[in-house]
């Protein structure tokens, strides 16, 4: 037992990232059935759609499951109402201020977790009492922060500075790097990225095999003017880099972008004009597997090179 197998009563400090059009009821319950906890992302869901979810969720899995909530969500009110109807004991929270909704969460018995990018913004989740805070390196994928701060610093760094619970974020795939950021701090990691290759993720089986292909570099951080995104350089980020050459107004960029461009790639497949969201440690993944086998191959690999570490002498 650990800070954060004891807070969430799972087996393994390792939590599934809530992504947008990845993160349904199939993938967040394969990985809470394998030891960890899985999350439903409604970032990319209608409040019936969530609710429909979470209901799913209940039925397959008898484990601790949570749901990952932005706090930019239109139907915010309306998705934390179905939240404590529905009786989730665990949310993590993203993308805003959580001062405003923790308190709420609180009183109906949920555990909170917020997403940060920073150590100024992990002292304010914790003045917000938040139970346990996720610090989220550049390598990450999807969106990010615009510090640009990675893993290897972020964590000692935020780890210093809390008393509550802290889980690592951006750039593990492995028990290795695991292993990495409990020695530099962490209790447990978020893994996000190559949950995405995983047979039970709902993004479409284009997007899952054209990470496979993924080398070293092939993946960028940009749109900082709204909300800085790690995506694969595809036709449309070729065509975003064309007009960044122009200098272009915020509006332009929005009209670029449109409406639906994660949609369209992750969850549709459309791997030219769609916005590919994938971290660094893609380059890393080499098979779509089920959740449980990568569960255990990052278990497996973390207590290998745990008995290696204690083993070498300087």
């Amino acid at each position: 037992m650990n800070k954060i197998t004891e807070l969430f009563n799972i087996k393994y400090p390792i939590i599934q990232g809530g992504m947008i059009w990845v993160s349904g009821w199939k993938l967040a319950t394969a990985v809470s059935n394998a030891g960890g906890l899985g999350l439903i992302g409604a970032g990319s869901m209608y409040p019936n759609i969530l609710r429909e979810h979470i209901q799913k969720a209940k039925k397959t899995t008898d484990k601790p499951f949570g749901v990952n909530v932005p706090l930019l969500y239109a139907d915010l009110e309306e998705i934390l109402q179905i939240i404590v109807e529905e009786g989730v004991k665990i949310v993590f929270t993203s993308a805003g201020n959580p001062k405003k909704w923790t308190s709420y969460l609180k009183e109906h018995d949920i555990t909170v977790v917020h997403v940060v990018s920073s150590v100024k913004f992990a002292l304010k989740a914790q003045e917000a009492c938040v139970d346990a805070i996720v610090a989220e390196g550049f390598e990450a994928g999807g969106h990010n922060g615009r510090e640009e701060t990675t893993t290897l610093a972020l964590i000692p760094a935020v780890a210093k500075a809390i008393d509550i619970p802290l889980i690592a974020a951006g750039g593990i795939a492995t028990g290795k790097q695991m292993l990495a950021t409990i020695i530099l701090g962490a209790d447990g990691v978020q893994i996000g990225s190559r949950f995405v290759a995983s047979e039970e993720s709902s993004a479409h089986q284009n997007f899952k095999e054209v990470i496979l292909n993924v080398k070293d570099g092939d993946t960028q951080l940009t749109l900082k003017e709204f909300a800085p995104v790690r995506l694969i350089k595809n036709q449309f980020y070729q065509k975003l880099q064309k007009l960044y050459s122009t200098c272009p107004t915020e509006e332009q960029l929005k009209q670029l972008l449109g409406r639906g461009r994660a949609k369209l790639g992750m969850f549709e497949g459309d791997l030219d004009e769609g916005e590919l969201e994938i971290g660094q440690v893609a380059s890393m993944i080499e098979q779509i597997q089920p959740a449980k086998d990568i569960i255990d191959e990052i278990v497996n690999d973390y207590n290998a090179s745990m008995i290696n570490i204690c083993n070498m002498n300087l």
